[in-house]
């Protein structure tokens, strides 16, 4: 459940059972909301290197957040959402740099990536660009601080496609997985042109014209590749029909892996806050994920 101040709660209450009437404006009354409260939010200490080149596109373009004197930490990237046409790592002022600040102030390096968005860049550049820019980490982390063994990958929206595809499918990247667990926070798992989609002209621009091949090129597909820790969040008011492959997804990789994985769904959150609250004094979803990172073996 949302916790703070009892008028964002109430706002949130209020938006979220229409949520889905109106996506945008929607969005923009959580940005909004959530603006002072993460402008006030705690930055000492957090070092912040803006729009570093992973490669030659001008989206191709990362932010890092380290704490000051940190070592060989833990690093964590951040891939933002946006419908595949639409949405950059900065949303707003503080919107999502509120994510990778809370991150480093538990001691990791943050990540803050950008990518190309479509229809210039159709599937699968996506996650192609996500497999630069984890690359780039890789090679060059440690000069920020940060434990290239160690990283670790989150994607909201149409980024926790990129995020699926990337780690999932070797296929969609040309070198080795640098990622050692994944979270998909509201996350597009199936590619479609339902009319319950509000964002299926995104849909197309990204996965094509052709629906008979949305099948081979969604996520869902590669729910029963076993081998990458995973995590599952999703708000309990959702963009339409994500929280349903959310659990399909679920379902696929407990059933090919004899064991479920961790869900989590965030009471009283919508598809935007569940990224917003970050850094705002609500910890639940944040502490979720620094416990599942640091159940891994030799992790954090």
């Amino acid at each position: 459940m949302i916790e703070g101040p009892a008028a964002l709660r109430a706002l949130m209450a209020d938006i979220g059972p229409r949520w889905a009437s109106d996506l945008p404006g929607h969005s923009q009354q959580v940005k909004d909301a959530y603006a002072p409260l993460l402008a006030a939010a705690p930055k000492d200490g957090i070092a912040v290197t803006r729009d570093v080149a992973y490669g030659p596109h001008a989206r191709h373009r990362l932010d890092l957040f380290r704490p000051v004197g940190t070592s060989r930490a833990p690093v964590v990237a951040f891939v933002h959402g946006g419908a595949f046409v639409r949405g950059d790592k900065r949303t707003s002022t503080e919107i999502y740099d509120n994510v990778l600040y809370w991150f480093a102030r538990q001691g990791f390096v943050g990540a803050n990536i950008e990518y190309r968005l479509a229809p210039e860049a159709p599937y699968p550049e996506g996650a192609l660009d996500v497999a630069s820019a984890m690359a780039w980490l890789h090679g060059r982390v440690a000069e920020f601080g940060g434990d290239p063994a160690r990283m670790y990958l989150i994607g909201h929206s149409a980024g926790g496609t990129h995020v699926a595809g990337y780690t999932l499918d070797p296929g969609l990247r040309p070198g080795a997985c640098h990622a050692r667990a994944i979270v998909l926070v509201s996350a597009r798992l199936e590619a479609d042109q339902s009319p319950a989609n509000p964002n299926a002209p995104g849909v197309r621009a990204y996965f094509g014209d052709d629906i008979s091949r949305y099948a081979a090129r969604s996520p869902m597909r590669l729910a029963d590749r076993p081998g990458m820790p995973v995590l599952i969040a999703l708000a309990e008011f959702e963009n339409p029909l994500l929280d349903v492959y959310a659990l399909g997804f679920a379902h696929r990789l407990a059933a090919a892996g004899g064991r479920a994985p961790r869900v989590v769904q965030m009471r009283g959150h919508n598809h935007m806050s569940i990224m917003a609250h970050f850094n705002s004094g609500e910890e639940a979803l944040g502490r979720e994920i620094v416990g599942f990172f640091g159940a891994l073996p030799d992790s954090v």
